[in-house]
């Protein structure tokens, strides 16, 4: 009796510890998510649309023909189409937020676990300088935030049932302009091979080490870490899979039990067929 109730007050209150730490990591950092938990990183057409360089009359006048001359090419050639299917367009554009918010996994959705909204959902996309840089797409996950940066993004806490079970688990749902997320994808796999440990926002990781290709989805990748987290050392495991333009991401610790790290592939799985069920 003594160990059980031991695990049901140990798991919670290194949970809420958890939280407080990336509480404080997004607060000390430079970056920020807005109010619908959008990404602080400005989106590439925030970038591009950051604002018009003065011109001169000349340069408006020619731009005005340049403009008028490329809806004339636009239009002419618009029936003949570009090769792409108008399905194979809509599947490169973003999902919505309502659209990730309906995909996201419920309780109902997963036997054994209970799905919540994130403590630190008002924290998603919030982006702090880790060093070395090169380990920066490895603590962008930990608040899952991305370079480039997502256009939308969801978050859930998944904890097991099983009171005994010391996993706890988080995940998100990020949506991206067609090609960025591959870039994301890529950047993680490149910081898993090439960065081993860094400090983040006062706190210290160590052991990053990739693992096996969990060869889901589209593409993906996995690794894991020991955060040092108000003096726990505490395990995560990331599984992080891109479908189409959209990157299903878990991170799960393991307060108790550092050997049972992982992320469960029920979860990522059952997230993934949801996902195409909701949005395919």
């Amino acid at each position: 009796m003594g160990t059980g109730m031991g695990t049901r007050i140990a798991r919670p209150v290194v949970a809420v510890s958890a939280v407080v730490a990336l509480a404080c990591a997004a607060a000390c950092g430079g970056g920020g998510a807005d109010q619908d938990g959008k990404s602080s990183r400005p989106t590439a057409s925030e970038q591009t649309t950051a604002g018009p360089k003065e011109k001169t009359p000349t340069q408006d006048g020619q731009d005005g023909q340049d403009s008028h001359d490329g809806q004339e090419n636009e239009d002419s050639q618009g029936s003949q189409g570009d090769g792409t299917s108008d399905a194979q367009k809509a599947d490169e554009r973003p999902l919505t937020k309502a659209q990730l918010k309906k995909a996201a996994l419920v309780t109902a959705d997963v036997k054994g676990f209970e799905v919540k909204e994130s403590d630190g959902a008002d924290l998603l996309g919030r982006s702090v300088p880790a060093a070395p840089s090169k380990c920066q797409p490895v603590a962008d996950m930990f608040l899952f935030a991305t370079d480039p940066a997502s256009e939308d993004g969801v978050s859930r806490g998944v904890a097991a049932k099983d009171e005994t079970d010391a996993s706890v688990h988080t995940f998100a749902l990020l949506s991206y302009e067609s090609g960025k997320a591959d870039e994301v994808i890529d950047g993680l796999r490149s910081a898993t091979k090439n960065c081993t440990g860094y400090r983040h926002a006062g706190y210290d990781y160590k052991g990053v080490k990739a693992l096996a290709d969990p060869d889901l989805g589209n593409e993906s990748v996995a690794y894991r870490m020991v955060a040092s987290i108000e003096g726990a050392q505490v395990p995560v495991a990331y599984t992080v899979v891109r479908d189409g333009t959209t990157l299903v991401a878990f991170s799960s610790m393991n307060l108790l039990d550092a050997d049972k790290i992982e992320v469960p592939a029920k979860l990522v799985e059952a997230q993934l067929a949801k996902l195409t069920k909701t949005t395919g």
